[in-house]
């Protein structure tokens, strides 16, 4: 649901602005301070995390045009979504930790959050008039409407509100523009499970690798998302560097636990890649249980080389400088008062790890200045490298006693796996309909199918029997009237099949057409509708007794008398060999033939996808298996 005139921002990426409430006040400052104290509240959570492509990002932003001042960045997260969803996670604990701030967040395609929530969505509610509606704010999703009025403070009648506006409205009037409770159910189920998401979106996978890319792991376990995407992505000049590996030399490895993402490492090990000849790297046979180790080592040391060979000169001085200033000791002494450590004594293993992602969090995050470039992640390798005494001894050590990798086979998905994840998500989609229990009523399949018929459809689409427009269509009985009988002539039972051959010799002119109009006008203020309309119930019924004489409904179930639509049994009596006629005639069964024809359709499917199936879960109607062909199949089998 992207607006007209919205800027466009790049794929895969997600943008987030906080705000300042109109009712909070303030500028620059307030802002500065709200961006810190944001990075220390959030800070055991951000300095953990492995980003795919880019880290969240706060930075200031000043007032620009209507926009006003504000914090926020701009996220790349590629092929992994669930970063984009961690960030509205993100965003929305902000505005609840801050609630003098109101979050905008998007992506390229304009306002996903309504696109998650689409199936609960007001009417007036379009692409065009949602741009600066939607907002987290005190930790609750919020759309402010269509104004009602003019008179109000802030006129919300046209396309869409500047974002002043919306935050005037939002301080002053919140609790009305409170989303839908379908609406937030539906966002906050799409983030549930956070922290706890976040452990379980890592893969951890022995690798055998360099001794050097094992000691840089253990100061920054991020840049593995790194190493991962320059070998996802490598082209043959990135691969010269690989011939000779003037970095990372494979004469020195280890075997280490490497903690990925699972979008990290399903991209690594579906990778089919022979590593040069020249590299030195060799790989044991696939039968072998390192196999996999090696492999995933080798494809490793590729990924640091080739961003190692793109790097510039960086002294190691740098990172001393940044972690030397007052902003870093109010940083550290933050996290010490929000028992960032857990309670670990300085200068134990476990402290230094905790320090060394405080680091590498407050370098990426805090410090870079507004208009700073991206850090190549090479010269930070290589500023590792520098830096850090690697103990063979140590590293050899821990080899010894690995703890036991994840097991990955939810990489591999079988057709039932696949068939009881679309249950479960259709099931969590509409928790009152659960297949076991579920009585399937064919009468509530016949109801739901007239009332797909009987919806009005648009140039947008047809409309669901579920749409929350309730208005009423309009029936203007002797208007309709009036008009079918001008369409059958003045005396509808005497016409017959040869007057519409005749018709075709006579030259209607206008002359004629008026004098026509004005006889049936005539006749019109004569008759009563109940008249027309018992006119136009004779011509159908002398025309049923006409198609009794033919094969036209032997096809067709009638009604049993005594029996409802759906309950009647299926009457083939009325074919071919049925016998003698009744004497009345007895009306076909609407319902039942629909429902007839709707299971024959659902069955000529063979369990496939197909149009009676997909119109009938559009309306929330689920028909179970064939019965009878899983029977056959299996039947078959055997």
């Amino acid at each position: 649901m992207q607006g007209i005139g919205r800027a466009a921002l790049p794929e895969d990426a997600v943008r987030y602005r906080l705000f300042a409430a109109a009712a909070a006040g303030g500028g620059e400052a307030l802002l500065r301070r709200c961006a810190e104290g944001i990075a220390v509240r959030f800070a055991p959570l951000l300095a953990a995390y492995i980003w795919h492509w880019q880290p969240f990002r706060l930075r200031y932003v000043p007032p620009r045009g209507e926009t006003p001042a504000h914090i926020g960045g701009t996220t790349l997260f590629g092929d992994n979504v669930e970063d984009e969803w961690f960030i509205v996670y993100l965003v929305r604990e902000i505005t609840r930790e801050f609630p003098g701030l109101a979050a905008r967040i998007d992506d390229n395609d304009g306002e996903f959050l309504l696109i998650e929530a689409a199936d609960f969505l007001p009417k007036w509610l379009n692409p065009e008039n949602s741009d600066n509606r939607v907002f987290f704010y005190k930790g609750e999703l919020h759309i402010i409407p269509l104004s009602e009025t003019h008179e109000e403070e802030c006129d919300l009648s046209a396309a869409s509100p500047t974002i002043s506006q919306a935050l005037t409205l939002l301080s002053s009037r919140s609790e009305e523009f409170l989303a839908a409770e379908p609406i937030r159910t539906a966002v906050y189920k799409r983030i549930s499970g956070y922290p706890e998401k976040i452990q379980a979106s890592f893969h951890r996978a022995h690798c055998y690798i360099p001794a050097g890319i094992a000691a840089v792991l253990r100061q920054r376990p991020s840049l593995v998302a790194a190493a991962v995407q320059a070998f996802y992505l490598r082209d043959p000049v990135d691969l010269r560097a690989c011939r000779s590996f003037q970095t990372f030399p494979p004469d020195r490895r280890v075997m280490t636990v490497v903690t990925f993402t699972k979008c990290l490492y399903a991209q690594l090990v579906q990778q089919k890649f022979v590593p040069d000849r020249r590299s030195g790297y060799t790989l044991p046979l696939p039968s072998q249980p390192q196999y996999k180790a090696y492999e995933l080592g080798m494809k490793l040391a590729h990924g640091f080389e080739i961003l190692c060979s793109k790097c510039s000169k960086v002294s190691p001085d740098s990172k001393k400088n940044v972690l030397s200033g007052p902003l870093w000791e109010r940083f550290l002494s933050s996290l010490k008062e929000k028992n960032y450590f857990k309670g670990e004594m300085e200068g134990s293993a476990k402290y230094l790890e905790l320090l060394h992602m405080a680091e590498d969090y407050f370098q990426q995050s805090v410090t870079k200045p507004e208009s700073s470039v991206e850090i190549n992640p090479g010269d930070e390798i290589l500023t590792l490298l520098q830096t850090t005494t690697i103990d063979m001894k140590e590293l050899e050590r821990e080899a010894a006693c690995l703890p036991p990798e994840d097991d990955d086979s939810w990489l591999e998905i079988t057709p039932d796996d696949l068939d009881q994840m679309l249950k479960e998500a259709r099931n969590e989609s509409l928790p009152s309909s659960n297949e076991d229990e579920q009585e399937y009523d064919l009468e509530t399949v016949a109801e739901s199918m007239k009332a797909f018929v009987s919806k009005v459809s648009t140039h947008e689409g047809a409309e669901m029997p579920w749409s929350s427009d309730e208005s009423h269509v309009t029936f203007d009985v002797d208007s309709f009237t009036k008009a079918l009988d001008r369409i059958l002539g003045a005396d509808s039972e005497e016409l017959d099949s040869d007057d519409l051959d005749e018709e075709e010799e006579f030259d209607f002119s206008d002359e004629d057409d008026e004098d026509l109009d004005a006889e049936n006008q005539r006749r019109d203020e004569k008759l009563s509708p109940n008249e027309l309309i018992g006119s136009l119930k004779s011509y159908m019924n002398e025309m049923d007794r006409e198609l009794a004489h033919t094969n036209v409904g032997k096809n067709f179930t009638t009604q049993k008398k005594g029996a409802s639509s759906v309950d009647a049994t299926t009457s083939q009596n009325a074919g071919p060999d049925s016998g003698a006629e009744d004497p009345e005639l007895t009306p076909v069964d609407v319902d039942m033939n629909l429902v007839a024809n709707l299971l024959e359709s659902y069955s000529a499917q063979s369990g496939l996808a197909g149009p009676t199936s997909n119109i009938l879960q559009s309306m929330g109607v689920y028909l179970p298996e064939n019965a009878d062909r899983i029977g056959s199949n299996k039947g078959a089998t055997e």
